[in-house]
Order: structure tokens, then sequence, then C-alpha cells
């Protein structure tokens, strides 16, 4: 096992690591909106929050040598699901077919007080 660590995406708030390569996998801890140079969550509306979750994976997807193409499975955790169609969204223009399988949970609190986190399994090319 392999841990993969960036700081294009926020530090762990936590004993966890931002993603660990466990051979051709990677299996990345779920992001929350979190800007990685104030280490703040990013305000405003759910999509917003979305794409700051989006562009923190994909920073520990490049540091793991990996796109959001790669992404095989993610799970989407949300306060509510009333911010299922704003997520959605905002999910659908990050990734492409065939389509990451998923699974969309609500939750009763997230870290920090975010609205969304997401968390991916990804299957890494040979090198």
């Amino acid at each position: 096992m392999e841990p993969i660590a960036t700081p294009e995406a926020p530090a762990a708030i936590g004993p966890y690591s931002q993603a660990i390569r466990a051979g051709n996998m990677l299996f990345l801890s779920g992001q929350i909106p979190l800007d990685a140079a104030t280490s703040q969550l990013v305000t405003g509306d759910v999509r917003e929050e979305t794409a700051q979750v989006l562009a923190n994976l994909r920073a520990v997807l490049v540091a793991a040598g990996a796109t959001l193409g790669q992404v095989v499975k993610t799970t989407i955790y949300l306060t509510s699901m009333s911010d299922f169609a704003a997520v959605n969204e905002v999910y659908a223009s990050a990734f492409r077919e065939p389509y990451p399988a998923r699974a969309t949970v609500e939750v009763s609190k997230l870290p920090r007080g975010a609205r969304v986190e997401i968390e991916a399994i990804a299957i890494l090319t040979a090198s």
C-alpha cells in the first residue's frame, strides 16, 4: 500500500490519507468543499460546493497519475436529498460515459458543516 498526498487538495483533517494506492486500485477518501490554499469551506450554493469537491478529487487523482476517467465507483453523501438534482448536474459535467457506478446517501451531518462529500475508487493503468 502506498499513501497518495498532494498540497493541491486539502490536507486530511483526521487520521487518514487523501488516497491509498493498492496494486492498480486507488481508494480516495471523501472530499468536502475545502479550499486547499486556505483550508476554509467554500461557501455558496451546493453547486459551488460540489465543484470544489470534484476539484479536490481531481487533484488527488492527478497526484496518483490518474484522471476522473479512471474512476469506477463513487459514493456521494448529502445532508439533504433536496440537493440531489443540483449535485447531479455538476457531477454529470465532470464525468463522461461510461459513468462510474455510484451510490448517493443522505446523512445527518458532514465535517465542517459541508453539504456534500464524495469518495471514489479508481483503477490505475499499468505504468
